[in-house]
């Protein structure tokens, strides 16, 4: 009977000792899986970060050559504008005189357009048409005087 007994608490022995180890290997897999899902949600929120970062750089890449092609058609248009000025050659004395005076006369006329409104502005509604007034006198003066100068006013 001692050996049956020996046997059934070797058996019952082995029993909690590999029920123990499955139990023990399960808690240990829980900790290690949720390492790994912790692992991933940094990888995911890395990923998720330097997508972001793509996005940005991409985007103030495109803000940067839409600003250059910008500036680039500028001088184009400004190119052109000269070199249809310049083709327009000599003529008549009093022809010469009545085109080289259109510009200025009507930047002028501008400026006294854009005073008049100024001065008779009172409501908020007249105040757009007062900054556009100035705007546009601003831009002909600009151009007139400051692109011009030098073709314009040549000593005789």
């Amino acid at each position: 009977m001692d050996e049956i007994i020996g046997i059934s608490a070797s058996a019952a022995g082995g029993g909690l000792f590999g029920l123990l180890g499955t139990t023990l290997g399960r808690v240990a897999g829980f900790f290690e899986k949720r390492q790994s899902i912790a692992h991933e949600e940094r990888r995911w929120q890395h990923e998720t970060a330097l997508a972001e970062l793509q996005q940005k750089t991409a985007m103030q890449a495109a803000k940067t050559a839409m600003d250059q092609a910008h500036v680039d058609g500028s001088w184009e248009g400004l190119s052109a504008s000269l070199a249809a000025q310049a083709a327009i050659g000599d003529s008549y004395k009093w022809v010469n005189a009545i085109r080289s005076l259109t510009r200025p006369s009507l930047t002028l006329l501008l400026w006294g357009i854009a005073t008049l409104i100024w001065f008779s502005a009172d409501s908020a509604a007249q105040a757009n048409i007062v900054e556009t007034a100035t705007f546009a006198a601003t831009a002909a003066t600009l151009w007139w005087f400051g692109d011009r100068a030098a073709t314009t006013f040549r000593a005789p």
